[in-house]
C-alpha cells in the first residue's frame, strides 16, 4: 500500500494551518473583548451599560408621557410623576456605574483599597454640593407636603418683586413659573419650600378685582359709586359684585373701593385695565374730578 508523501501531506494541511494563522488574533481579540479586566473589555462593558441605561430612561420617559396623556382619566398627579421620574433617570445611571464598577476588577480593587476614605470623601462632596443636595430634599419635601402642582398660579417673591406666573414644572433642583408676560421665573426648590406663597388656584379658581378711586370733595359721592357700579355690572368678565365702600378719607379727597369678582386671577388683571378706563371716560363726562396728587418739595440753600 502506497503512503502518503510529505509534499501532499503538507499540502493537506497548510489549509487549517492558515485559518489558525488568520483566526488566532481575532480569537485574541474577541477573548479581550468580553474580559472585563482588559482595557477593551472594560469599553466595552462601559458603552453597553451606558446604552442599557439609555434605553431603560427612554422607555421611562414614554412611559410617563402615555400616563400624563391620560392623566384626566387616570387622576394622575403630573408635579409628582414628573419629579419622580426626573429622579428615576439618575437612579438608574448611579444602578449602572454601581454595577459597572462591580465588573471591572481595577474599579472594584479600587473601592476596596479605598473604603476606609469614603467618610472623608462623602463629608467633602455634601459640602461642594450642599445646594444642589438642599434643592433635591426641598423638592422631595414640596412632592410630600404639595402646597402647589403643575398649573397652578402663584405669587412668590423674586429678586425683582412680587411675581405672579403658572407653576410650568418641578424639577430636581428649580421651580420653573412662567408669568403673564411670558418670562421664566427660576426658583430654588429651598427657597420656594422656605419662603411664604400665594396659591391663587389652590381650592378656586376665582379671584378678586379691587379698583381704589380718588376723588375730591367737591365730586357727587352717590353719583360716582353709582358710576362704578355700573360699569362693573357692564363688563361682562364680572361674575359678582362685593360693592363700593368709602376706604380713606383724608384732606386731599375720598377713596372708594370697587370688588369684583372674576373667573381667575388672569381675568382680574384684564377687567381692571378695563374697569379704570371706564372710569376715566365716564367721569369726565360726568364732571367728576379725581383727587389732587400732594407733592413735597425740599427747597436747599
Amino acid at each position: 500500500m502506497p503512503t502518503p508523501k510529505k509534499d501532499s501531506l503538507f499540502c493537506i494541511g497548510c489549509p487549517f494551518y492558515l485559518w489558525y494563522i488568520i483566526a488566532m488574533p481575532f480569537q485574541f481579540k474577541y477573548i479581550n473583548i468580553v474580559n472585563p479586566s482588559t482595557f477593551e473589555g472594560a469599553v466595552v462593558y462601559a458603552v453597553v451599560l451606558l446604552v442599557f441605561a439609555a434605553f431603560i430612561n427612554r422607555m421611562l420617559r414614554l412611559a410617563v408621557e402615555r400616563a400624563l396623556a391620560r392623566g384626566s382619566r387616570l387622576h394622575i398627579d403630573r408635579t409628582r410623576v414628573k419629579f419622580i421620574s426626573q429622579l428615576a433617570q439618575i437612579i438608574v445611571y448611579i444602578v449602572m456605574f454601581f454595577i459597572y464598577a462591580h465588573l471591572i476588577p481595577a474599579l472594584s480593587n479600587l473601592g476596596n483599597a479605598g473604603l476606609a476614605s469614603v467618610g472623608v470623601l462623602s463629608v467633602v462632596a455634601g459640602l461642594a454640593a450642599q445646594n444642589t443636595l438642599g434643592n433635591l430634599i426641598a423638592g422631595i419635601s414640596l412632592l410630600l407636603y404639595r402646597p402647589f402642582n403643575v398649573g397652578d398660579r402663584l405669587q412668590v417673591t423674586a429678586p425683582t418683586g412680587l411675581e405672579t406666573g403658572e407653576i410650568e414644572s418641578l424639577n430636581l433642583g428649580y421651580t420653573i413659573i412662567k408669568t403673564d408676560d411670558n418670562r421664566r421665573v427660576m426658583v430654588p426648590n429651598s427657597i420656594m419650600a422656605s419662603q411664604t406663597t400665594i396659591n391663587l388656584t389652590r381650592d378656586s379658581t376665582r379671584a378678586i378685582c379691587s379698583v381704589a378711586v380718588v376723588i375730591s370733595h367737591d365730586s357727587d359721592l352717590d353719583a360716582a359709586r353709582a358710576i362704578l357700579l355700573e360699569i362693573a355690572h357692564s363688563n361682562p368678565k364680572t361674575q359678582k359684585i362685593d360693592g363700593c365702600p368709602v376706604t380713606h378719607l383724608d384732606g386731599s379727597g375720598v377713596e372708594l373701593t370697587l370688588s369684583v369678582w372674576c373667573a381667575d386671577s388672569l381675568m382680574a388683571g384684564a377687567l381692571k385695565c378695563d374697569i379704570l378706563e371706564a372710569i376715566k371716560r365716564r367721569f369726565a363726562t360726568a364732571g367728576i374730578k379725581f383727587a389732587p396728587v400732594e407733592r413735597s418739595f425740599i427747597v436747599k440753600n
